[in-house]
This record gives C-alpha cells, sequence and structure tokens, in this order.
C-alpha cells in the first residue's frame, strides 16, 4: 500500500514538473508575447520576464520589437525625364503593437518589404534623374511617407528609408561625364583669363616704374638669369644689351674724372685717354697729302745711269 502511494505521488509530482514546464514561458527585453486562447487572442499582451499560460490551451507567439533593417532589392523604372535606372534602398522598421502585427498581417516582414518596393518603383516614376543624384533627401522623406501610411495598421513603424545607390547606363554616364567636363574647362578658362587681367594690371604697374628708374629693368634681368641659373639643367643664352655695358662702364670710372662725351650723332666716343697721348703719324698716300710744302725738303734721290737700249737686228 505504502509503495502505492509512493508511486502515485511520484507520477503526480512527474506530471505537475512536466505541466509546469509547459506552462512556464520566459519572454525576453526586446520581445513581447502575445496569447491566443482556444484560438482567440486574449488581450493582455505579456510584458518580459517570467509568465505562465495554460497548456494545451493557450499559444504563446513572441514579437521582436528591436529595429529591423532590411534591404530592399534594387528597382528597374524610368524617371520622369525618360532615363533608365536601377535604384536600391534600404528601410528600418519597427513593431510598436504586437497584437497588430500578428494579427492583421500574415508576415509583416514580407508585407513591408513588398510595399517598399512597390513605393520606390513609384518614386521612381514621379521623380527626375536629377532629383535621384542630388535632391535624395526629399525623395527619402517622400517614400517613408508612402510606406509608413499603411504600415500604421500592422502595428509596425517606419523609423528610416534611405537610397543607397542609383544606377545609370553606360552611355548617360559617359554623357554626363563630358558634361562636368565641359563645366570644368570653362571654369577653368573663366579663371585664367581674370589671373591674365590681374597680371597685365600689375605688371602695367610694374612698367611705370622701372620707367622711372631704368636700372631697376636690368636688376630684374639678373635676377631672373640666377633665378633660371639655379636650376642647373638647361643652357641659358643671354642676350646682353649695350646699354647695359654702357652702365657699367659709367660706373667703373672714378668720380672725378670725366665722363666719355657722345657725338650729336650718336655714332662714336672720345676717350679722354686717347687725347692725353701723343698722335702717331701714319703714312699716307700723296694724293691724301695737304698741298703745303713740307719744312724741309726730302734728299735728292741717287742717279741711276740709264739702261742701253735692246739691239734690234737689222731687217732681211
Amino acid at each position: 500500500m505504502v509503495e502505492e502511494l509512493v508511486t502515485a505521488a511520484v507520477v503526480a509530482a512527474s506530471g505537475c514538473v512536466v505541466y509546469v514546464m509547459a506552462a512556464a514561458k520566459v519572454i525576453k527585453q526586446y520581445e513581447r508575447g502575445v496569447v491566443f486562447r482556444l484560438g482567440r487572442l486574449r488581450n493582455d499582451v505579456r510584458a518580459p520576464g517570467f509568465t505562465m499560460i495554460v497548456p494545451f490551451v493557450d499559444r504563446l507567439r513572441k514579437v521582436n520589437l528591436q529595429i529591423v533593417t532590411m534591404p530592399v532589392p534594387a528597382q528597374d523604372g524610368i524617371t520622369r525625364d525618360n532615363v533608365t535606372v536601377r535604384v536600391d534602398a534600404v528601410i528600418y522598421f519597427k513593431v510598436v503593437d504586437a497584437a497588430d502585427a500578428v494579427v492583421q498581417v500574415e508576415d509583416y516582414r514580407f508585407a513591408v518589404s513588398q510595399m517598399a518596393q512597390t513605393s520606390l518603383r513609384s518614386i521612381i516614376g514621379k521623380s527626375d534623374l536629377d532629383d535621384l543624384l542630388s535632391n535624395r533627401e526629399k525623395l527619402n522623406q517622400g517614400l517613408e511617407l508612402m510606406i509608413d501610411s499603411p504600415a500604421i495598421g500592422w502595428g509596425v513603424q517606419i523609423d528610416r528609408v534611405e537610397i543607397k545607390d542609383v544606377s545609370l547606363p553606360e552611355a548617360m554616364k559617359r554623357s554626363m561625364a563630358r558634361q562636368a567636363e565641359a563645366d570644368r574647362e570653362r571654369r577653368a578658362r573663366v579663371i585664367n583669363a581674370d589671373a591674365e587681367l590681374q597680371a597685365s594690371k600689375k605688371l602695367a604697374q610694374a612698367a611705370g616704374v622701372m620707367a622711372e628708374q631704368p636700372a631697376a629693368l636690368q636688376l630684374r634681368l639678373l635676377q631672373t638669369v640666377v633665378a633660371v641659373a639655379a636650376e642647373k639643367n638647361s643652357t641659358l643664352v643671354l642676350p646682353f644689351p649695350v646699354e647695359l655695358l654702357r652702365f657699367l662702364e659709367r660706373a667703373a670710372q672714378p668720380p672725378g674724372q670725366p665722363q666719355a662725351v657722345e657725338s650729336h650723332a650718336g655714332s662714336q666716343a672720345v676717350d679722354p685717354q686717347a687725347e692725353s697721348q701723343p698722335p702717331q703719324v701714319e703714312s699716307q698716300s700723296p694724293q691724301s697729302q695737304p698741298a703745303e710744302a713740307p719744312a724741309e725738303p726730302p734728299p735728292p734721290p741717287q742717279a741711276v745711269p740709264p739702261l742701253a737700249p735692246p739691239s734690234v737686228p737689222p731687217a732681211a
């Protein structure tokens, strides 16, 4: 009798343990529990922690409340300005009402994915290519509103929608590259023209200053020669102006010595040292000598005996 009682107690305890194990549920912090009793939804949504249900009568379904990151497959479409593009996006959403997410829609993840693809195609058809490339913030907001409107009834809230990439045909890429290159070339030409204008004004001012001081031009020439010669990788051919030679010649003379006097014709200069030296007598031809007689007559030439005429033989 005692053994039967012990056996029955053990069986009852085992049944209680099995019942408790079947009835006990643990809900994580980021989850909510939706309970169906005999197929009907219980009004109370189970909070995180330990909870009990009636085995074989209640069915607990856990719903994740974390933000879900879902990529939207790339969609091919034609923009409003008739350009074929391929656009993909990413959507961030979360469940705010666990009961509606379970009851109102069969699979809220699949429903949100399909709605996102449809809305993305609609946005592509309503937008221009320039808006897809440069005005994405406005398109993201419009896409978010289009997806969020039906998702509210599913207990889902759309946090953010981002267009990731816009793929263009190769011909369109080349056309856009040529357009951008032409625009950059135009700006470069405008900048070069502006630089030339500013440089010409500064050169005109510099020329006015150098016109007042001619030595400044020679000094600038020497500075240019020094700058070019510092490279030591090229042969420098420098034309040496005559004015610089005259300037150096005047600078080399002592302060007290008179400078060379130039003739009005500007052809020759008289050297003062040459005037102090005695003149050299050069032989001149008789035609170039003056008509005056010399002071002393030259000695008479010596007499030379005349030569005898050649003998001619008599004619036959």
